[in-house]
């Protein structure tokens, strides 16, 4: 769709940042980056690109990091003189041509000729002050605006240090965002970035659009925030339903998570309440045996005042075969043979064979996506403990990777002692505790 030059706009450039209504430390938002250590938020926190909503400035009372999105301003708007490259503009994908054509149609950023649209940068988050911490949790947050990628049909993809970050890609690529408005997004790190951050240096952060779509998009901030303190953030309560999406009935039973939060099932009537969501755009992901996994993007404000969010789940097509059993989308397969010495995340040569068959299942079925989890008993340093199982599922999807499958269909998360089978009060309970497994997510 086209929106109209004249759209109606509320500019807000006279209106004054409440600092005092903010969570966060960081304050001096006039200027163009920050670097905060020791703060009740995080660790360490960095910004760049300054806070003032592209320019067009805050509602009174309004807070970036703990309120809903934006209202609706004007386009196109050009950058002030000393906005930093890539902030505070128009950008669009670094393959878009003006002269070809859109096959989903395109927006008002990505027509205009004043100014000239910008392809994206290379945004540069210095972690100096975060060099030889213990890194136990990383997040970058992102203010955006205009993201439409449903609608566009474009597809971002976005990289730390020339590294896919695919979590944040399926993110930006769920969120439909029309207006213009803004919005904060929070994207936890892998721990395969961990390291970089520890080291000091910087971290290359880059987004585009692979498709060369007429999906103009605009960048206020970015933050990074190093080992970051839950109980500090704002949060706020989500509710809603899962419903099959060809019939419209009730899942119940299904899985309903948000990042950084335990689980939930749905009731009877495919309810759900989430606790405690960090504020801002917020993926709500929902699955459900039989049924291909499903996404709703939220946008949480602090308190339990925020809109119901109704998630559609799509049965999987039939079955497909594993290893000699039957498989359906949802279920949930326990990997025996991928074995490790006592501690460590090196892969040893028995668990080839088992790897060997998730490389064929996934080239037999092209369109079908998994997820690797992994799992320890509850001996140990808990957060040791996940970090020991992502890196364990990390080196899984490697293996399958270098098989030839494209790593945009394997998720891997590390749940450490988090979701046992069994009592850890005798040996044979945390045996079984300890397992990696691959889940369904989608079988078309």
């Amino acid at each position: 769709m086209m929106r109209a030059a004249g759209l109606a706009a509320i500019v807000l450039a006279s209106t004054i940042a409440v600092y005092a209504q903010s969570v966060t430390a960081d304050r001096d938002w006039k200027a163009q980056g920050a670097v905060l250590t020791g703060t009740r938020e995080a660790d360490v926190i960095v910004r760049v690109g300054d806070v003032d909503n592209l320019g067009f400035g805050w509602p009174a009372e309004f807070d970036p990091f703990c309120g809903r999105m934006t209202q609706t301003h004007e386009y196109p708007f050009a950058p002030q003189a000393n906005d930093l490259p890539g902030f505070d503009r128009m950008l669009v994908s670094s393959k878009f041509s003006p002269a070809s054509g859109a096959k989903c149609g395109g927006d008002g950023y990505s027509r205009s000729e004043t100014p000239r649209p910008a392809s994206p940068v290379v945004y540069s988050l210095p972690t100096d002050a975060a060099k030889g911490t213990t890194v136990q949790s990383a997040h970058v947050q992102l203010f955006i605006d205009d993201f439409q990628a449903p609608v566009f049909c474009s597809k971002f993809e976005v990289s730390i240090n020339n590294t896919r970050f695919i979590e944040a890609e399926r993110v930006l690529n769920a969120i439909e965002q029309t207006g213009p408005v803004g919005k904060l997004v929070t994207l936890k790190l892998p721990e395969e970035f961990h390291a970089a951050i520890a080291a000091g240096g910087a971290l290359q952060l880059k987004i585009d659009d692979a498709n060369g779509a007429a999906d103009g998009f605009a960048i206020d901030f970015v933050r990074l925030l190093v080992n970051r303190r839950r109980e500090s953030t704002c949060a706020g309560d989500v509710t809603g339903v899962v419903q099959d999406k060809d019939t419209g009935a009730p899942i119940a039973g299904a899985r309903v998570q948000a990042s950084d939060l335990p689980s939930v099932m749905t009731d009877k009537d495919g309810r759900f309440l989430l606790r405690g969501v960090t504020t801002g755009y917020e993926t709500v992901a929902a699955s459900a045996a039989g049924y291909n996994d499903g996404s709703r993007v939220a946008d949480v404000a602090q308190g339990s005042d925020n809109a119901p969010v109704t998630i559609t789940l799509e049965k999987g097509r039939g079955s497909a075969a594993f290893a000699g059993k039957t498989i359906t989308a949802g279920e949930t397969i326990n990997l025996n043979n991928i074995l490790f010495d006592q501690g460590k995340a090196e892969l040893r040569p028995e668990s080839r064979a088992e790897l060997d068959r998730i490389a064929a299942f996934m080239k037999a079925n092209p369109l079908a996506e998994i997820e690797l989890s992994g799992h320890t008993s509850s001996e140990g340093e808990a957060a040791m403990n996940r970090s020991l199982s992502y890196q364990r599922v990390k080196a899984c999807k490697d293996y399958v990777v270098a098989a030839g499958i494209n790593l945009e269909r394997i998720l891997v998360v590390g749940y450490g002692p988090d979701r046992p089978v069994a009592p850890n009060d005798t040996e044979a309970g945390r045996a079984r505790n300890r397992r990696v497994e691959m889940r369904v997510l989608k079988l078309n």
